[in-house]
């Protein structure tokens, strides 16, 4: 007899079960073989769209043969030859044959001349070779394999049924209640065991084959009447039969795995798509209220009164301490999430995350800035405008003033000038006449500076763009007319005057000289009072000390100005003395003028009044500015401290970031360190702000005792907090990445070493270039070729996905993880998918509600609508459609 089998038959089988070409002499075993062997072909072949009719002609070309070996095994093997002649068949024969061999089968007097001759015993026995390499072989249960395995896998699944004991794979199957026991243990809802019965094998065989066939897609390889009909069944044929239930139940735990590997992949993806969705909400959020504060901040109109633009400066410092605090967390925690987001995308192998048009990180950013420009020049015109409109109120006052003293003064003086009181006087009264007119005219002279100075006040009200210019201008404007009015009266009375002088001869000097003295003088007093009670704003200690030393300059003039009244009084007792002397007729008043000594006494002793009130207003002032200048130098002396502090905190923050000092949990509790003693800073920095206030408050405008501003202060504690959490979540990101990458603390530190030997300016980026040289350090070797190019093209497309042209130390080591990973979570994931869809290729939405949870099936389900299965399976997902469902357009 010629036996053949291969050479590791003893790992599989007993030797009195090798194949015995005499045994095949029993026609009904040869019948069951060629219906099995037929059977168990086609299952395989029909995943390349063939089948075989006839086991021992289809297979004599060898082109069916090799393309069985190649869907069975998953290789591909060498060309076959096309062409019809024999040479050509048992050429293809000898391929198969080769490839049988390559997997460790020794074949033992099995030629491909016999195959292509259509020898259906020696064409069943390679079949069978083949069916113990590669579907029973492999069979393992408890260290023991092939045929034993089997058995005993056999007898530990149907241990539980009753008139069920499988000792072998011949008559141990002949009641068909074995093959019903394997269906029901593994898929109870198919069979109702309790109601089989052994006396009835045929029923039993026919539901067993039945249900295999329909429900778990095992074909029909054995008749249930030749095995009932035959004492002993064939052995072969039950176990390629058997074989097939061990396949397909014990792939059900395979599918298990492979359904909670995809669930956790389905799980992260709906986490980041959260992320994502949070991202997009809180970046939208934030754009828009910056969006609607712009605005507000770049209102310029200004208001009519200083308080109303006080309560403009309040609305700034509440939306300084109440609103904007809360979004800079807001802005400083959605960069904190974006940073974890990428990584998180990173270490899954998913696409980094590009948000929706102008909802990137670098345009919240450049909208900061302008929010902050806004806030800059809003405040500024806030107290500019504070300033101007201190200003107006100052000089509409002294327009007033100076207004009602000039009108009071020209009260009445048009009538005087329209008189004609010359004509029935006598001479004396005539040149009387004449030198009072003379003394009006010095007095009108006199206030030509006042006039002059109300129309200078109204020209700068107007300049200034004060709220009521109309009625002060038509003030202006009247007392401009009535001063022209009275210049023309007073020309036209002097020349009416002139005309009757030659008539007057009597003139009393003494009382011209009274009254041109007195004229001034009066004048001089009234100004002196106008200048005590005149109002005053000053803002520095320097500028009430030089209004406080013209006042003393001013009292030094007193003793000089009673003199000169003194000697007008002297010129009025004088002519008292004449009139009484000489009985001249006088009718006891100065013709001259109408200043008597008791006005001159009494606007003296009411400035001698003023002077010590003015005293007393300039002290108090002095004191004000006191208080002022000691606002200054206590916020200059804690701004002087705090500035420094915020920008060595900077600094040392930056040293960490970089240097390699300790592990990253080291570097990580320092940072915290950091963060809680610059959290515990915060105190001072409130106490600058009340400060701020007060000096606000008290409306200073300047400190030469600090180059520091509230607004450097805020912006660089702002930056301080932004620059400590960032770098808190880098490194937080850098054990993520070197956990999930495995990534030993020597690597990270020589990763560290690199990156900073090439940041020159310690920027914590790398260019491009220092980027290249830093990696031909690590050993990488991107030549100045184009083919170098390329790569290092493609290389910065995965560090810099955004294209900054820069390359962050994160960015860095998650390149260099992913560089040195050992494993593959994409590959792992589609290899699940492979054995979930099991040998048709694809997965329905059903089966996925089957294998997966509710709530991600249902999301995987969602995910797969956009793509298109096999045409003839509606809603069905292959495995392109699947990757690209999960992982998008890169190819896994």
């Amino acid at each position: 007899m010629d036996h053949y089998d291969s050479q590791q038959t003893n790992d599989y089988m007993q030797p009195e079960e090798d194949w015995d070409r005499d045994l095949l002499l029993d026609p009904a075993w040869e019948k069951q073989q060629r219906k099995t062997f037929t059977a168990w072909c086609n299952s395989h072949l029909r995943k390349a769209g063939t089948q075989i009719e006839n086991i021992e002609e289809d297979f004599r070309d060898g082109l069916k043969l090799m393309l069985l070996l190649e869907v069975i095994s998953g290789e591909r093997l060498a060309k076959p030859e096309r062409g019809k002649m024999r040479v050509h068949k048992i050429s293809n024969v000898n391929k198969a044959l080769d490839f049988i061999a390559s997997k460790g089968v020794k074949l033992v007097s099995i030629g491909a001349e016999e195959i292509v001759d259509g020898n259906v015993k020696m064409t069943l026995g390679m079949i069978w070779t083949i069916i113990l390499r590669f579907a029973i072989q492999d069979i393992s249960v408890e260290e023991t394999s092939a045929k034993e395995g089997l058995l005993l896998w056999c007898q530990r699944k149907t241990a539980p049924y009753k008139n069920v004991n499988i000792q072998n794979f011949h008559i141990s199957w002949k009641d068909g209640l074995g093959f019903c026991a394997l269906i029901h243990r593994h898929r109870p809802e198919l069979i109702d065991y309790g109601k089989l019965r052994k006396d009835d094998p045929l029923t039993n065989l026919n539901t067993a084959f039945d249900v295999a066939e329909k429900y778990l897609d095992i074909p029909k390889m054995l008749d249930a009447e030749d095995i009932v009909g035959t004492a002993r069944p064939d052995e072969k044929a039950i176990m390629t039969y058997v074989s097939s239930f061990y396949h397909a139940f014990s792939g059900a735990q395979k599918a298990e795995t492979a359904a909670n590997r995809i669930c956790k992949v389905l799980a992260v993806n709906q986490e980041n798509e959260q992320l994502m969705e949070d991202y997009e909400k809180l970046a939208s959020d934030l754009l828009e209220w910056i969006r609607r504060t712009i605005p507000w901040l770049e209102n310029r109109v200004p208001e009519n009164t200083m308080h109303a633009m006080q309560q403009k400066l309040e609305d700034f410092r509440d939306y300084r301490r109440l609103h904007k605090p809360p979004k800079v967390q807001e802005k400083c925690q959605l960069e904190i999430n974006f940073n974890t987001l990428q990584t998180k995308l990173r270490l899954s192998n998913r696409p980094a995350f590009m948000p929706s048009e102008g909802r990137m990180v670098s345009d919240i950013n450049n909208a900061w800035g302008c929010l902050e420009q806004a806030e800059k020049g809003y405040e500024e015109w806030l107290l500019n405008e504070i300033r101007r409109l201190e200003r107006l109120d100052h000089l509409a006052e002294k327009f007033r003033q100076k207004a009602s003293i000039h009108e009071a003064w020209t009260d009445g003086k048009e009538a005087m000038l329209r008189q004609k009181d010359y004509e029935t006087a006598t001479l004396s009264e005539i040149k009387a006449l004449l030198k009072k007119h003379e003394a009006f005219e010095s007095d009108l002279a006199a206030h030509q500076d006042r006039v002059e100075q109300i129309a200078a006040i109204a020209q700068e009200l107007n300049e200034l763009d004060y709220y009521d210019s109309p009625s002060v201008n038509a003030r202006c404007q009247k007392i401009c007319d009535q001063w022209d009015n009275l210049g023309a009266l007073t020309q036209k009375r002097r020349e009416a005057l002139e005309r009757t002088e030659k008539l007057l001869e009597t003139i009393d000097q003494l009382y011209l000289e009274y009254a041109k003295r007195a004229a001034p003088f009066n004048n001089w007093m009234e100004g002196a009072m106008e200048d005590l009670q005149d109002t005053f704003i000053v803002h520095t200690i320097e500028e009430i000390q030089g209004l406080t030393t013209a006042h003393e300059q001013f009292k030094a003039t007193l003793p000089d100005a009673d003199k000169e009244r003194l000697a007008i009084l002297g010129i009025h007792n004088e002519v008292s003395k004449i009139v009484q002397t000489y009985h001249v007729n006088m009718a006891g008043t100065n013709p001259y003028t109408t200043i008597t000594p008791q006005e001159i006494n009494g606007k003296w002793d009411h400035v001698r009044q003023l002077v010590p009130r003015r005293d007393q207003a300039l002290t108090e002032e002095h004191a004000r500015q006191q208080h002022n200048e000691r606002l200054r130098k206590q916020f200059g002396a804690q701004a002087n401290v705090i500035g420094p502090w915020i920008q060595t905190k900077m600094e040392e923050i930056g040293r960490i970031s970089i240097e390699m000092h300790g592990t990253l949990e080291d570097q990580l509790s320092h940072l915290r360190q950091y963060e809680k003693s610059i959290v515990n800073y915060k105190p001072k920095i409130d106490q600058l702000e009340g400060d701020h206030q007060l000096i606000q408050e008290a409306l200073i405008f300047d400190n030469k005792h600090t180059n520091y501003t509230m607004e450097h202060i805020r912006v660089g504690w702002e930056q301080l907090l932004t620059t400590i959490a960032r770098t808190i979540n880098e490194v937080e990101n850098q054990i993520l990445t070197r956990d999930a990458k495995g990534i030993s603390q020597e690597q990270m530190n020589e990763f560290r070493a690199s990156f900073n030997h090439f940041d020159r300016d310690h920027s914590g980026t790398l260019g491009p270039e220092e980027f290249k040289a830093c990696l031909i350090s690590l050993g990488y070797d991107i030549g100045n070729d184009p083919q170098g190019e390329a790569e290092f093209a493609r290389i910065m497309s995965i560090v810099d996905p955004n294209r900054l042209g820069v390359v962050t130390f994160q960015a860095f080591i998650d390149f260099m993880s992913r560089e040195t990973a050992d494993t593959d979570t994409a590959d792992q994931v589609m290899a699940s998918f492979k054995i979930l869809a099991g040998d048709k290729n694809y997965i329905t939405g059903d089966e996925l509600r089957r294998e997966l949870p509710p709530d991600q099936a249902e999301y995987c389900i969602a995910r797969m609508a956009p793509y298109n299965g096999p045409d003839s399976v509606p809603g069905a997902l292959d495995y392109m459609s699947f990757s690209t469902a999960l992982y998008g357009e890169s190819d896994l």
